[in-house]
């Protein structure tokens, strides 16, 4: 995400980094580069010459000019002002109300009922909330048949009233089940249209004034750009909504919507979009996405993903098996799982202070099926002695797995470097693994 803004920035940044000699003059030309990078972004004129006029100033205020490192200051500067022109600081939701009710709007196409049900997964997992989501969009077809089976999937439950067709009556039909079950959050998915019209704008109203909903949410594909903007600020004068939810922004190279959402229809961006599977939802911290965007990574959010993927117990049975030098390839293999669980190569990348600079077409997303083949090709002997493994087993491998002997031999160096790096952390040798991170 943000791939194409953040190289266009970066090189309007360039020229201020180092130690050499700054002047107005150069500060007002990368102004101007900023403002075209903001531009190519699809952030409208007016965000884009605010945004550039604010960094400017600040940086002429703080004497940039006279600084010992003011590229370095300069950039902290665009960073604090790219995270305040996409909100600040994240916000959560409302949801002390009993039923709390969350009302989804937007377009046809958005991804409503798709994300209803990852909010629905996310309350779940994160807050244990006993979640209802309500099929309203009767236009779509199969769009509640579409939520019954994402429902399935997470254990939520979804209330449907297939032979009825007014909307307007299943919201209020399923508030009162809320109430009777037991629901703490009541998630309403509705309908949209191909373009903004006073049917579907006076539909989402009546929902909205007989649901009295404690969130409504704008979920907008963050891919249309300042179309999307456009459409919030209908929406919002219509609905005054509390919040934006951004969809595939994973897909969204430029990031206009993010960067200009919020100065439009000043209300904050709470979830992003980052794939298609159920959990591909990101709560939005506008200061870890500003740092992402200047190459700086995200660490914390990484941790964070860590944090949840990762079996405190499965860690603590291979920290054994290291101390015991009996590490084999089923290890190997659930650690992989483990990591897939946080999420995308790409996205994961992207959080990596420096990767920036790794293009993400050489980042390959089916990487570790071939690991996969390989070890499932092994024998349990050979995967619990990996030691065994001579020339000859090599060949039988490779012909099982459909990969190279070059391939298995790839993945026996990247389990031996990893036996190495987990020792160094038991060890507490904290400077040498990460100059092997460094050399990997």
């Amino acid at each position: 995400m943000f791939d194409r803004f953040s190289e266009k920035l970066e090189g309007a940044l360039q020229v201020l980094k180092g130690h050499g000699r700054i002047t107005e003059i150069n500060v007002a030309e990368t102004m101007k580069e900023i403002r075209r990078a903001l531009l190519d972004a699809d952030v409208n004129f007016k965000t884009a010459k605010d945004f550039a006029n604010a960094v400017k100033e600040k940086a002429l205020g703080q004497k940039v000019l006279t600084s010992l490192q003011p590229g370095q200051l300069l950039v902290k500067i665009v960073k604090d002002e790219l995270a305040a022109l996409m909100g600040g600081k994240a916000q959560g939701l409302d949801l002390t109300k009993k039923p709390a009710v969350v009302l989804m709007a937007g377009l046809q196409g958005s991804g409503k009922t798709t994300f209803s049900a990852k909010l629905a997964a996310h309350l779940k997992k994160t807050q244990s909330k006993k979640i209802l989501l309500v099929a309203c969009d009767v236009y779509r077809p199969a769009a509640r048949d579409q939520l019954e089976v994402l429902g399935s999937q997470i254990g939520v439950e979804v209330f449907n009233q297939p032979q009825e067709s007014d909307p307007l009556a299943i919201a209020k039909a399923a508030l009162s089940h809320a109430k009777e079950q037991g629901h703490q959050v009541v998630i309403v998915d509705t309908a949209g249209r191909l373009a903004v019209d006073e049917v579907l704008m006076e539909e989402i109203s009546s929902i909205h004034k007989a649901v009295t909903p404690s969130e409504t949410l704008f979920v907008v594909d963050s891919m249309t750009g300042q179309d999307a903007v456009n459409t919030a600020k209908i929406f919002h004068d219509r609905l005054n909504f509390d919040g934006v939810i951004l969809t595939k922004l994973d897909g969204d190279a430029r990031g206009g919507a993010a960067l200009s959402i919020k100065s439009v229809v000043d209300k904050p961006i709470k979830f992003i979009g980052t794939g298609e599977k159920l959990d591909a939802l990101d709560i939005f911290y506008p200061d870890r996405m500003a740092e992402r965007i200047l190459g700086m990574g995200d660490v914390v959010s990484l941790v964070e993903r860590a944090q949840q993927a990762f079996d405190v117990e499965e860690a603590k049975k291979i920290q054994q098996k290291v101390a015991k030098k009996t590490l084999g390839f089923d290890d190997f293999l659930s650690q992989i799982k483990q990591v897939q669980k946080m999420g995308s190569m790409k996205d994961l990348v992207g959080m990596i202070p420096g990767a920036n600079k790794i293009s993400p077409d050489d980042i390959d997303e089916d990487a570790f099926k071939g690991v996969e083949a390989i070890i499932q090709s092994m024998t349990p002997k050979e995967r619990s002695q990996p030691k065994l493994l001579n020339h000859s087993r090599k060949k039988r491998i490779a012909s099982g797995s459909g990969m190279k002997i070059e391939d298995i031999n790839r993945l026996i160096k990247q389990f031996e470097q990893m036996q190495k790096m987990m020792k160094m952390v038991q060890r507490g040798g904290a400077g040498k693994f990460m100059q092997m991170m460094k050399g990997i």
